[in-house]
């Protein structure tokens, strides 16, 4: 008898220390607003699920062009962490919007065209090529500079370089953001520029390279956690898994050269 109730006792103590426990974890997870380039959404696509599972914290994204979050954050918007480029989380940092020392390279990318699945890959080797290649494209999709999307505004210098805009104006499709290689994919433009980690990940698209050397862009995304971050730990979390060994296989897979 005594036995029993010593074995019952035991039981109850060690539900209690469990329960203990779980009060504790679900106590200390947290919410993360995270604001992201839309580079990084067939990234986070992958890894949330698996990053909450992990954790226990949970994650709200927003997403959209570089341009447009900086300017959101400089205008007084908040996040927990922000996932943008190297320059943009540099200025921000300056200016008191992310906490001091914390960026963390992620990944690169860069800019570079994309054809419809099955066709053959077109000629862009150099910068006489792509001018050719873009010449005799019937249709051009990019995202469309006055948005602010880094890949847009670059490649509209690379045509306007080229000598080609008055040429490639009638033949030009513009897009709100990352869905350059989504149109072609539809077969509806023949050609799309945007970063590689916005090609690969999309089905019936196929990265056909980047921009010759001479024409290029490659960002540096990262990570930078928000001035006013209440759970640097949390975030911390999330910055060690994008960059751990589960994060690089993703990043790879999506187009993406992790650092």
């Amino acid at each position: 008898m005594i036995r029993s109730c010593a074995a019952r006792f035991a039981v109850s103590a060690a539900a209690v220390v469990w329960l203990g426990f779980g009060l504790v974890a679900v106590a200390s997870a947290a919410d993360l607003k995270v604001m992201s380039t839309v580079a990084l959404n067939a990234v986070f696509d992958d890894l949330k699920p698996k990053f909450e599972r992990a954790t226990g914290h949970s994650i709200t994204l927003v997403y959209s062009v570089i341009a447009e979050l900086k300017k959101r954050i400089q205008d007084g918007e908040t996040a927990d962490l922000m996932f943008l480029s190297r320059g943009a989380l540099d200025d921000l940092e300056a200016q008191g919007k992310v906490a001091s020392g914390s960026i963390v390279n992620v990944a690169r990318s860069s800019v570079s065209v994309a054809a419809r699945e099955g066709v053959p890959k077109p000629d862009i080797s150099t910068a006489d090529a792509l001018k050719a290649t873009l010449l005799a494209a019937k249709s051009v999709v990019y995202a469309d500079p006055a948005k602010g999307g880094a890949s847009g505004v670059h490649f509209a210098k690379v045509v306007d370089k080229l000598g080609i805009t008055d040429a490639m104006k009638p033949k030009t499709v513009l897009v709100p953001g990352a869905q350059a290689a989504e149109v072609v994919s539809k077969g509806q433009a023949e050609l799309g520029v945007a970063m590689a980690s916005e090609i690969v990940p999309v089905a019936g698209a196929q990265l056909v390279g980047p921009l010759p050397a001479d024409l290029g862009m490659t960002l540096v995304f990262s990570a930078g956690v928000g001035a006013t971050n209440k759970d640097r730990e949390a975030a911390s979390a999330l910055i060690r898994f994008i960059t751990g060994s589960d994060g690089v296989n993703v990043l790879k897979a999506k187009g993406m050269d992790p650092m």
